[in-house]
């Protein structure tokens, strides 16, 4: 699910603490399994939001980004390593 959350980011309204000035927005709420998630302002949205959880149980991968020839050295592969 995605929290709307009306915001002013010209006068600052609703981004870091709540407004006066959007009486009629009463909050967002979230369900999910790991609990419910509420607020009312943009840095609340933000900080609800769940990093992604990476595999560490499964092999490492090098995905190529790029392969360079150089002279002398010879060819290097260029990647960032995964899980």
């Amino acid at each position: 699910a995605v929290a709307f959350v009306p915001i002013s980011g010209w006068h600052g309204d609703n981004m870091l603490e709540v407004s006066s000035k959007m009486p009629w927005f009463k909050g967002w709420s979230v369900e999910r399994k790991e609990g419910k998630a509420e607020g009312k302002c943009l840095i609340e949205a933000l900080d609800a939001i769940l990093p992604p959880t990476r595999p560490t149980d499964k092999a490492l991968r090098l995905p190529l980004q790029d392969v360079y020839k150089i002279g002398g050295i010879g060819t290097v592969p260029v990647g960032r390593v995964e899980t």
